[in-house]
């Protein structure tokens, strides 16, 4: 595994995604949208249809989804609601880490970068979800796709994430898994690294332009020469 320098000086900050990234949360997706169909008289939604719904955040997954059963649009307020109340009740219940998290996290923190958690999914579940698996505490700051006035990605909410922590975006590393995280982070400035797993809507991963992949969060050190 070749490590890398970047080309604006050592990194200062990473800003890391959560769905896909961290936490498989298909399982969480799936009975929070398929409780949603039953309240609503719709029929289920399959677990492979919703992994290429995944990514760009709650809304844009909700309407995916009543499109993809045929409903009528005019059920989205009323689909939102439930899944709202859903998602919250089940939130962490059906999701797991991916391998090699944690050791990720403490090896960017033993070299001193600080840490944010930048993701599309609304923050009144994003806080739970990173308390619940143990993550709230490598993160200075947290911020949901409702944190900022556009979602990645659009650059936004990675530059202001690098303003809040003080950071310069060429030196501010974005690691996710789709390409909604290597478009932001190129238009934001940010070099941008990116998992080999997750959700990248049913595309190939490594067809994404970025800076480079891992399999494992546990390889990040020794990509990005830390260790």
């Amino acid at each position: 595994m070749n490590s890398i320098r970047w080309p604006h000086g050592p990194l200062q900050a990473a800003i890391v995604d959560l769905d896909g990234t961290m936490v498989d949360t298909l399982g969480d997706f799936a009975a929070a949208l398929n409780r949603m169909l039953a309240e609503l008289a719709l029929p289920p939604v399959a677990r492979a249809a919703i992994e290429t719904m995944v990514g760009k955040g709650s809304e844009h997954l909700i309407a995916s989804v009543l499109r993809h059963v045929g409903a009528d649009g005019g059920l989205y307020e009323k689909a939102w609601v439930a899944y709202q109340a859903h998602y919250l009740a089940i939130n962490g219940q059906h999701s797991d880490l991916y391998p090699g998290v944690l050791e990720g996290l403490r090896a960017l923190q033993a070299r001193g970068l600080v840490l944010a958690c930048l993701t599309n999914k609304p923050t009144a579940f994003a806080l739970p979800l990173l308390r619940a698996k143990g993550l709230d505490g490598f993160f200075s700051q947290v911020y949901g796709g409702d944190a900022f006035a556009r979602k990645k990605p659009d650059p936004l909410p990675l530059l202001e994430t690098c303003k809040a922590l003080g950071t310069a975006p060429g030196r501010t590393l974005m690691v996710g898994d789709s390409s909604n995280d290597a478009r932001a982070a190129r238009a934001a400035g940010c070099p941008v690294l990116l998992v080999t797993y997750g959700y990248n809507h049913g595309e190939p991963v490594r067809a994404v332009d970025a800076d480079g992949f891992v399999d494992s969060l546990a390889d990040i050190g020794r990509f990005l020469g830390l260790d």
